[in-house]
């Protein structure tokens, strides 16, 4: 198989031809269909993230067909589209997988990151971290569900029963996650990088309420705020926009630095809170609501081969949604 390798950090992907992987127990061997490109992945290849399997072949955001199957596999069969997140794998058996926070074990391993991804044209995976597309779901479309989609979704059910929602950065997740919103009635928000009128005109069309720069103030108190930029400077900047009461969610794997700030702005019961991960609930919850809304993804996809490109595209801010490998 084709695949794009990350040999060291800060350097470029290799493109590469490997042995096809052999599924063992409990696992599915998929043929990748799309792969999505998430921020999480620039943190991988830059070295932000700092316990990488090297070399490795990054990508979470997987939706794949069931080619085979291991031993002891019971929930997929041959034929199947499945989705893989960043979660790859918890022991099962410590406190936290027994009561369902598998997303806090401290064993866990990571899809791109510890265990080989989807920047390629085959993987393996663990079934117990597969989920079903919903029928109706093109592959490109749903890829970034399985990341923007669902670790949205976790920092959404965060945000309490807020009606307005700040979202300070206004990429793959957000674009999802303000079309649950709407659909539950909520006001969004949108801080985009300053300036940057094509992402505010993106938020309002997708709905948003009000969309400006990231240090702007809210025409109206928000209920909470959701920080999917990986800048520790919006937490301060976000407690200003929130109403007393209200919660503040770090929602990326990685951030920068959180200045210090005076207490007065985390005065009034304000809560500051990460998302670490998803839970296989979450992916259940999501993949079953996404079809009712139905979430549209907006795509950019690129070839196997043009993975740099796409990742540095995200880094650059070129596009507005989501990008997606296509193999």
């Amino acid at each position: 198989m084709l695949a794009m390798i990350l040999n060291k950090p800060k350097q470029p992907l290799q493109l590469v031809r490997l042995p096809d992987p052999t599924p063992g127990p409990g696992q599915v061997l998929l043929k990748v269909r799309a792969c999505g490109v998430c921020r999480t992945d620039l943190h991988v290849v830059d070295g932000d993230l700092v316990e990488p399997n090297l070399p490795i072949i990054p990508g979470h955001q997987i939706v794949g067909t069931v080619m085979e199957v291991g031993e002891n596999t019971a929930n997929f069969s041959p034929g199947q589209r499945v989705g893989v997140p960043w979660l790859g794998w918890s022991c099962g058996w410590c406190g936290y997988c027994l009561s369902g926070g598998e997303n806090l074990c401290d064993s866990a391993r990571y899809t791109g990151y510890q265990i080989n991804g989807g920047f390629a044209e085959m993987c393996i995976a663990d079934e117990r971290f597969c989920f079903p597309i919903p029928p109706g779901f093109p592959d490109i479309q749903a890829a970034p569900l399985l990341c923007a989609g669902l670790i949205g979704y976790r920092a959404l059910s965060m945000a309490g029963e807020g009606k307005r929602l700040g979202f300070y950065g206004f990429g793959a997740a957000a674009h999802i996650l303000i079309q649950v919103a709407g659909f539950q009635k909520r006001e969004v928000y949108a801080f985009t990088r300053p300036k940057d009128v094509s992402a505010q005109g993106f938020a309002l069309k997708l709905g948003a309420v009000w969309a400006g720069s990231a240090n702007d103030i809210p025409p109206e108190p928000l209920d909470a705020a959701i920080i999917f930029a990986p800048v520790g400077e919006l937490v301060p900047t976000a407690l200003k926009a929130v109403a007393k009461g209200g919660t503040v969610i770090c929602a990326g794997i990685h951030m920068s630095d959180i200045p210090s700030f005076p207490y007065s702005i985390l005065w009034g019961e304000r809560i500051v809170r990460s998302v670490a991960n998803l839970t296989r609930r979450d992916g259940e919850e999501f993949m079953a609501l996404a079809p009712k809304i139905p979430v549209k993804t907006e795509i950019h996809s690129y070839p196997l081969a043009e993975t740099n490109t796409a990742l540095d595209d995200l880094r650059h801010g070129r596009f507005n949604g989501a990008a997606v490998i296509v193999p």
